[in-house]
């Protein structure tokens, strides 16, 4: 197995007297998905959050593509390239979909020396057109309002965004919850495309089918500790649930 581009060692984040993680340690290796698994108060979002820049661990290491390293911000995170997909998306409805896509750093025409500027709309939609087209999304235009878009299209707008800038790493929150089945099956479609470039992917949910649908490995969290780490071939649904309920606790690493 290749190297992991996301190691994390002993992680600890404490919140007053409530320890929300406790002693986490996991990998995430290039072109896999893995499922995080957790009932509410597992501490699951709390460690992404402590990845993705939101929250500074209080003890433990984190290695991304081999390096140690600390992110106070998420635009830390996201500078080294690990993009997070939070289940309100962070979209601007009023924007279209280039405008969301370049969202704070919009691509701009410069004259007399760059005295004067002005957007460039017409280089932002082709690269946008580009983008989609690379996770084989089609839209049937890019210039409407992102708040007249359907939900897995909004999650493939996000999820351009990320690829556009070159994420390395991609975490996505619930990303089908609240969804239609056509829907959330083409957001599993878009997941899958994101493994085969290479692009490993973090799942944090609570749908099932979603898990055996797409995740390579299957992380479970409980009252803030790793319980468990299976390969899908050697679950099921029923042994995953006991682990979520705190009821089965096996915490061996997967060799």
């Amino acid at each position: 197995m290749s190297e992991p581009i996301l190691s994390i060692r002993h992680m600890v984040k404490r919140f007053g007297g409530l320890t929300a993680v406790n002693d986490v340690s996991l990998d995430i290796h290039p072109g896999e998905v893995v499922a995080l698994l957790g009932d509410n108060g597992a501490g699951k979002s709390t460690l992404i959050k402590c990845v993705s820049g939101v929250h500074l661990p209080d003890s433990g290491e984190i290695r991304f593509e081999g390096r140690p390293v600390s992110f106070p911000k998420p635009i830390d995170a996201r500078s080294a390239g690990i993009e997070t997909i939070y289940q309100d998306l962070a979209l601007a409805n009023n924007l279209d979909v280039p405008a969301n896509i370049f969202l704070g750093r919009e691509m701009k025409n410069r004259y007399l020396g760059g005295l004067v500027q002005t957007l460039n709309d017409r280089q932002m939609l082709r690269e946008a057109a580009q983008s989609l087209a690379a996770l084989e999304i089609q839209f049937p235009t890019l210039t409407q309002p992102i708040e007249s878009l359907s939900g897995g299209q909004r999650q493939a707008v996000a999820i351009a965004r990320a690829i556009y800038w070159k994420a390395r790493l991609m975490i996505m929150d619930e990303p089908t919850n609240n969804l239609g089945v056509p829907e959330q099956q083409k957001v599993l479609e878009l997941i899958r495309r994101l493994r085969d470039q290479g692009v490993p992917v973090i799942l944090i949910t609570h749908t099932m089918p979603d898990v055996f649908a797409v995740a390579d490995r299957i992380i479970v969290m409980h009252r803030g500790r790793k319980v468990a780490e299976k390969r899908m071939a050697d679950t099921n649904a029923s042994e995953l649930v006991q682990y979520m309920v705190g009821a089965l606790d096996d915490t061996r690493t997967v060799a």
